[in-house]
């Protein structure tokens, strides 16, 4: 079994679903983003995305384009992912993906790259600008050295792509809340659960939710129909405001919204 489903189905069989933390590579520092991850996921995080900065991010938002940014000028390399995802395996037991675009894992090589990853223990990639009509080489690759391979669907995507993306798709289906970049808000879209509801209806196991989620009640709400909640941008800000024990808090908080409401002003919540 994919080890990020393990991690999800592990997250439901405790009663809840799962919490999939986003932190970039090398930020603030190399070391940095090791020790957020480990944070992260001792506070309550099943999946840790591990983003690979990028000089051309189109689907980042401010906050993670600044501090992709500033890992690039400290001097990130792509190669650098690999160290970052073996020390975090080596300290928890969250499955630990690398959320790239699709240009580095092309300049590495697709099967060095996998052969890299699988070596250093990460569990697949999530790949947001690559489409299953495009992955041959990536099928190939994740299937040699037993990588998920996460693809997206969003709200304008037609029944025919969402069922072509299911069956490419091994791991978790990445549902996309909104149309735009990464950001934390205020509410999460209503659209998110239609597009969790056309995963499933189109044979997905796991589908779990991402892009503007940034509080308890966010993770609540979205945790009603998915099976797991992402969340990249408020874990971020909280990096880039107060350090790695900030991150951790954050997380740690974060996952108080997949226990039960209080009956003190939550029937609203609890209907959700």
């Amino acid at each position: 079994m994919s080890k990020s489903a393990a991690a999800i189905d592990r997250a439901k069989a405790a009663g809840r679903k799962a919490l999939i933390a986003y932190l970039p590579a090398g930020y603030p520092d190399k070391q940095a983003s090791i020790d957020a991850a480990i944070a992260v996921a001792r506070n309550g995080a099943d999946i840790i995305e591990i983003g690979i900065p990028y000089s051309d991010p189109v689907m980042d938002g401010s906050v993670i384009q600044a501090a992709t940014t500033q890992a690039l000028a400290n001097g990130f390399h792509v190669s650098d992912v690999f160290d970052i995802v073996a020390a975090i395996t080596a300290e928890t037991d969250a499955a630990v993906m690398v959320m790239t675009y699709w240009n580095p894992v092309m300049r590495v090589g697709v099967d060095e790259f996998s052969r890299r990853l699988a070596e250093a223990g990460g569990a697949g990639l999530i790949t947001p600008d690559l489409i299953p009509d495009e992955a041959a080489e990536w099928f190939a690759a994740s299937d040699k050295y037993g990588l998920d391979r996460v693809f997206l669907v969003a709200p304008s995507s037609t029944p025919e792509r969402v069922a072509m993306t299911v069956e490419a798709t091994r791991g978790f289906v990445y549902a996309v809340s909104i149309m735009g970049v990464t950001g934390a808000r205020t509410s999460v879209s209503s659209a998110a659960e239609a597009v969790v509801a056309a995963a499933h209806n189109a044979g997905a196991e796991r589908a779990c939710v991402g892009l503007g989620v940034s509080r308890p009640e966010h993770v609540r709400e979205i945790a009603a129909y998915a099976d797991g909640v992402i969340v990249g941008t408020a874990l971020v800000a909280a990096l880039r405001d107060g350090g790695v024990p900030a991150v951790g808090a954050l997380a740690k908080e974060l996952s108080t919204g997949f226990d039960a409401p209080t009956a003190a002003g939550s029937t609203t919540e609890a209907a959700q």
